[in-house]
């Protein structure tokens, strides 16, 4: 192992309460400034009744945190060029 090598610790996923349904895997999650802070994938077993009703209380839904895909883009994928074209703010 490299032992100028350094690790980095950075949440991939986070749950959030929304109303969320089938094909919506994709779409942007954002915070209360309009910040892009993930994108939705998944919804609990629970989420499936929110094709009728939204209960906030038990519907969930599984996101992939921005910073994990942008990590994912520039380093596994090899397209940094998309990386260099975004204006990110880091925090």
């Amino acid at each position: 192992m490299d032992s100028t090598a350094k690790t980095v610790r950075c949440r991939s996923a986070f749950i959030v309460n929304t109303d969320n349904t089938g094909g919506n895997s994709g779409s942007p999650v954002f915070n209360s400034k309009g910040q892009l802070i993930g994108t939705a994938f998944d919804r609990n077993f629970e989420g499936l009744t929110g094709d009728i009703a939204f209960r906030p209380s038990s519907q969930r839904a599984a996101c992939v945190d921005i910073r994990y895909t942008l990590f994912i883009i520039d380093k596994f994928a090899g397209a940094s060029h998309i990386i260099d074209e975004l204006t990110i703010c880091e925090q």
